[in-house]
């Protein structure tokens, strides 16, 4: 599958989950990126990658090099976890020479958040 191929969760901003129901469509592609935030290596991987100053700049990027060391885990299971967390649109990556570049996509972090947002007139009701 080509990075141009990938499923991402759509851009832009969302309702949140409970402020109507999603569709069928948007449930699917949203359960799908959760399920890669699912496990502790990935979760873990995300957060190192989004806490790294590169990491959060498009096109920049943290080296693979940097994140495998972190883990008891096999280089092979890191590049599986990374090759997950790209095809779910929470990462995005490059090559460079014998090295691959890592950084978050803020768009999905976005729409994650949108959809887990606690509607305004909800909100007011909690307090």
């Amino acid at each position: 599958m080509s990075k141009q191929e990938l499923p991402v969760i759509a851009s832009g901003c969302c309702t949140p989950l409970i402020a109507e129901p999603i569709t069928e469509d948007e449930a699917a592609e949203t359960a799908r990126v959760f399920k890669a935030l699912g496990d502790p290596i990935r979760l873990r991987l995300l957060s190192l990658i989004g806490a790294h100053e590169s990491g959060r700049q498009v096109g920049e990027g943290v080296c693979v090099c940097e994140l495998t060391g972190v883990f008891t885990v096999t280089a092979p299971t890191i590049s599986h976890h990374l090759k997950v967390l790209r095809e779910a649109g929470l990462i995005d990556s490059e090559r460079r020479g014998t090295w691959v570049y890592y950084w978050i996509v803020p768009a999905t972090l976005k729409r994650l958040t949108g959809v887990l947002a606690m509607p305004e007139t909800l909100a007011a009701d909690v307090r």
